[in-house]
């Protein structure tokens, strides 16, 4: 005999239209037919099967392109030279100086028919450990699609933009230090300046932020080494006083330390060969 039920559970796939009749109740057929079809494949599967976790959704985030080279692979010591300087996720490591360090590695790769950025894509997980290794695995199946997908994330990450600001704001506030001499307040700035390479400052604004920030002798010396005044020079001319200032003064100051180095040892032995002298002149 010929059934609506018999006819919906050989062919799931149909439909139930809605009632045109809006003067009649609701179709209360639809509801259960639609919870015997979606039932109907549990009930023959085993305790055990419903039990296990599901292997669906745990794909890689990274997506590769497909390569159409012939024997290609990446060989494990390049693996291995990646894996030498991984990244972690602390607070101090800076992800930019990573994404630097790993392309030039990278770079080095060059196998035909195959694009650098694939390569990149294929080493870079290797070159995660700890709490970096952790936020690639949390990423969603299939989210990334190209190499720059991936440094943005991974720069987003662990390099938010409240610390830019934080760091911006450290580089606008730029001091020189008590007893720190012009060399090392030079140095000093410019590790701030890599510590946020995205910091967007022109090179007249450095210029102007690290000269401000100097004691009052060293702005003199340092218009004295520009001829009079640095501001009659460009921010390129400047920026090259500054640095021959720096290298000028600390050889001087490695010149000074030298010296006092071997002062004080030639003291010792003097004072070494009196004591000897005077224990021999002692002697009973």
């Amino acid at each position: 005999m010929y059934t609506r039920n018999s006819n919906f559970l050989n062919n799931s796939n149909v439909t139930i239209p809605r009632r045109r009749n809006r003067g009649h109740a609701p179709n209360v057929v639809e509801p259960e037919l639609r919870t015997i079809v979606e039932v109907a494949p549990m009930a023959e599967r085993t305790m055990e099967e419903l039990l296990r976790a599901p292997t669906e959704g745990y794909g890689e985030a990274i997506v590769l392109p497909e390569i159409n080279a012939d024997h290609f692979e990446i060989k494990t010591n390049l693996l291995q030279l990646v894996q030498a300087s991984p990244f972690h996720g602390y607070e101090r490591e800076n992800p930019h100086a990573h994404i630097n360090s790993f392309k030039r590695i990278t770079s080095t790769l060059r196998f035909r028919d195959v694009p650098n950025d694939v390569i990149k894509l294929m080493m870079f997980p290797y070159s995660l450990e700890g709490a970096a290794k952790v936020w690639y695995e949390k990423e969603p199946p299939n989210s990334i699609l190209t190499w720059e997908d991936l440094v943005t994330k991974f720069v987003n990450q662990f390099f938010p933009p409240s610390k830019t600001t934080h760091l911006k704001n450290e580089i606008y506030r730029f001091t020189q230090k008590f007893k720190e001499n012009f060399s090392e307040a030079w140095e000093r700035f410019k590790e701030m300046l890599r510590a946020c390479p995205h910091h967007g400052f022109t090179e007249l604004t450095q210029v102007d932020t690290f000269y401000n920030g100097l004691n009052e002798n060293d702005q003199d010396s340092l218009n004295a080494a520009a001829g009079g005044n640095l501001l009659s020079k460009t921010t390129r001319e400047a920026l090259n006083i500054i640095e021959n200032k720096s290298k000028v003064r600390y050889s001087r100051n490695k010149s000074n330390v030298s010296r006092m180095n071997t002062t004080s040892r030639e003291n010792v032995r003097k004072r070494m060969k009196e004591l000897i002298s005077l224990r021999t002149n002692f002697r009973p």
